[in-house]
């Protein structure tokens, strides 16, 4: 049963992760040959604020940047 982690930075519409999700899914199943029905997906989302790219948050990243 394959079982896949994604983490991502929170903020994204819920349609664009029922998306991800789905192609994942689809991904792991032609690549492996595994039946969707024993793929696991686990997305976790962590805000901004405790994600950090070269020494600072995403959301002071994107603070600065406006």
């Amino acid at each position: 049963m394959p079982f896949v982690q994604i983490t991502i930075a929170e903020g994204r519409e819920p349609e664009k992760k029922e998306q991800l999700i789905s192609e994942v899914t689809a991904t792991v199943s032609d690549v492996l040959g595994a039946p969707k029905e024993n793929i696991r997906i686990l997305l976790t989302e962590v805000p901004t604020t405790h994600w950090g790219i070269a020494g600072q948050s995403i959301s002071k990243r994107k603070e600065e940047s406006k």
